[in-house]
């Protein structure tokens, strides 16, 4: 991973545009290509970031322009990040290895368990290939078959965010490399998903599904039910 906190500007190109004025900000490049960019708030979440498959290049700066850099990162629908760096604080790469992955509390544990049993949630004459299937990157909650045959791989949450479609973005551009695999359709699969994530994954073609744990579980309350 490399860390830069820079002076930048940063204009974003593509279906939309955005622009971030200079100031002082801290710039993320990870090792999977994704460039982000944060400020001193917002804890996790970035001003402005560009997910894999991207390619970063550092083309040359105009003469107009009062910069040391200018970082131009590409995704493989060519909307462009454009960072103009007018000076740089700190700039270092670390090696942070294979990480072992989020470890699903209590709860999401038992969702996969109880979605796997009853996979039919998941839409009529789907069948279950196999919990936990393991991709270079981790591994995926739940691998089925649809009723036509094609494959669907099944991201589990218990409150859906936009961290949790980035994951399965993720597994799904690794599964579909598989010719043995590919089409592969993506569900994010959650009891909350929040409406962010849910635009997200609606423009990436994920399928989001609402799963009622009790009801999963045999144990839905019909006490104040009329029928």
């Amino acid at each position: 991973m490399r860390l830069v906190i820079a002076e930048c500007q940063v204009d974003y190109v593509g279906r939309l545009t955005a622009h971030l004025p200079m100031a002082k900000r801290l710039l993320l490049v990870k090792s999977d290509g994704s460039v982000s960019v944060h400020a001193d708030d917002r804890a996790y979440k970035p001003l402005n970031w560009m997910s894999p498959p991207c390619w970063l290049i550092e083309e040359e700066v105009p003469d107009e322009l009062d910069a040391q850099a200018l970082w131009v990162v590409t995704n493989k629908a060519d909307e462009q990040l454009r960072i103009t760096i007018k000076s740089i604080e700190h700039d270092s790469a670390h090696e942070l290895g294979i990480d072992p992955g989020l470890i699903k509390d209590g709860v999401e544990a038992h969702l996969q368990e109880l979605l796997a049993e009853h996979v039919e949630t998941l839409g009529q004459g789907h069948t279950l290939i196999r919990r936990e299937y393991m991709t270079a990157i981790g591994p995926v909650d739940l691998l089925c078959r649809d009723a036509d045959g094609g494959t669907v791989a099944v991201e589990i949450k218990r409150r859906g965010e936009i961290d949790g479609v980035e994951q399965l973005t993720r597994y799904l551009d690794l599964l579909n490399r598989d010719p043995l695999l590919a089409p592969v359709a993506g569900v994010f699969a959650a009891q909350q998903i929040k409406p962010q994530a849910r635009t997200l994954a609606t423009d990436r073609g994920i399928r989001c599904l609402v799963l009622d744990y009790d009801k999963l579980r045999g144990t839905e309350n019909t006490e104040f039910k009329l029928f």
